[in-house]
């Protein structure tokens, strides 16, 4: 079974995001994180196979996440999928030049996540 790390300050979106899964009938087990920060020491202490990172939270944004944790050669293929309502065109080009596997905005279309999580081979 997939393990997933959801990272949101927002626990309403993290709930949302893990919903989401459950309605699509994708079983996998979950791990969250508030903050970028968070989630570092998370990645570090557990095996993961696809992180679902915000972009706007204290302590380390998800941008910052992303660009540390594509610096770690551990890490240079993990799926990492913004999911955000950071819908510029600028953040999503930023996001993927930065490593991003792929950009969701929210609120999250459940057809347009399943499509997206099909490409990550769930």
């Amino acid at each position: 079974m997939k393990t997933i790390l959801v990272v949101d300050d927002s626990r309403i979106m993290r709930n949302i995001v893990k919903n989401t899964f459950t309605a699509l009938k994708i079983p996998c087990n979950f791990i969250e994180a508030g903050n970028g920060r968070e989630a570092l020491m998370m990645l570090q202490n557990q095996p993961v196979d696809l992180v679902l990172l915000d972009w706007n939270m204290p302590e380390l944004s998800g941008l910052d996440f992303l660009k540390e944790v594509r610096g770690m050669e551990q890490y240079k293929t993990l799926p990492i999928i913004m999911v955000t309502s950071e819908s510029a065109k600028y953040n999503v080009i930023e996001a993927l030049k930065n490593g991003a596997t792929d950009y969701i905005v929210k609120p999250v279309n459940e057809k347009i996540f399943a499509e997206k999580m099909t490409k990550i081979v769930f």
